[in-house]
């Protein structure tokens, strides 16, 4: 059995191979090759851009592959969902798809723009978002640096963003969000009725989700008397209960924990007042629950 699985080329490329390499899987891309190279002998790999990759995977030249839910939607591509990757290419959350238009305009909502130029790269779901709110406007493709088109080449524009620092360095206002997105490993429906395909999937799937639930995450291992354990307890967190165990002298404790890696700074000096020693922090790869 041989799993074809597509890798978004571009923006998500490195994001989504530092977390394939978080799951387990290593991953390595040349910029001369559009065929990376994993270790797994049960998966062949491609790079594809995010915008044509459910559309592969939903006419079977892919049997999965990892894009965005804007680009599912946008190609109205009939796929299976195999699981949610919150990530992007800067940070670990969903993206969103606003529309936007000069800080200068008069325009304030979406209804402003009647007959007005509105030029974006997700060109089919701004179709169906201005047919949703009534609104007639002229949609155009953009190839690119869509920002700076308003308000020579444009009124208006759909554009993605995780932070909005482009489009306020741009001197563009965010009017009213249109989509909001996240990364997916998606599925053929073929695919996902074959059994070892399936199942291969699904293992794949609790990897990378193990990998994302360990983002942020770090371990923390420490000794403890039994007299001061209920001080140490009620300074850390905990991701659900710390493992406790005995010592070969009775009166110590071991602890284990993961706790937020933002907040070791603060927690470890804490442990080390209420009596912990041996305090060791340690990386997790993956989180599985």
């Amino acid at each position: 059995m041989i799993l074809k699985m597509g890798i978004p080329k571009g923006s998500l490329e490195n994001a989504t191979v530092e977390l394939l390499r978080r799951a387990g899987f290593n991953v390595s891309t040349s910029s001369r090759s559009y065929f990376p190279v994993i270790d797994d002998p049960e998966i062949d790999c491609v790079l594809i851009r995010a915008q044509e990759m459910a559309r592969y995977v939903e006419n079977g030249l892919l049997d999965a592959g990892i894009t965005g839910l804007d680009w599912v939607q946008e190609n109205e591509a009939v796929v299976h969902p195999v699981c949610d990757l919150v990530y992007a290419k800067q940070s670990f959350g969903k993206v969103r798809w606003v529309l936007a238009a000069p800080e200068a305009s008069p325009f304030r909502s979406v209804h402003d723009l009647e007959g007005k130029i509105i030029a974006t790269e997700l060109v089919a779901t701004t179709k169906r978002y201005l047919a949703e709110k009534g609104v007639k406007a002229k949609v155009e493709f953009s190839w690119g640096a869509t920002e700076v088109k308003p308000p020579e080449l444009a009124d208006a524009i759909v554009e993605v963003t995780e932070t909005g620092s482009s489009l306020r360095a741009n001197k563009l206002r965010i009017i009213e969000t249109v989509l909001e997105s996240n990364t997916q490993l998606i599925a053929n429906l073929d695919s996902w009725e074959d059994a070892e395909k399936r199942r291969k999937l699904e293992d794949m799937a609790m990897l990378l989700e193990g990998a994302m639930a360990a983002l942020g995450k770090v371990g923390l291992m420490l000794n403890v008397r039994r007299s001061d354990l209920p001080t140490v307890l009620e300074t850390l967190p905990a991701l659900l209960k710390p493992t406790i165990s005995a010592l070969s002298d009775e009166e110590w404790l071991a602890v284990n924990t993961i706790i937020d890696e933002s907040t070791v700074r603060t927690i470890i000096p804490r442990l080390k007042e209420a009596g912990a020693q041996g305090i060791v922090e340690y990386p997790l790869n993956k989180i599985v629950m």
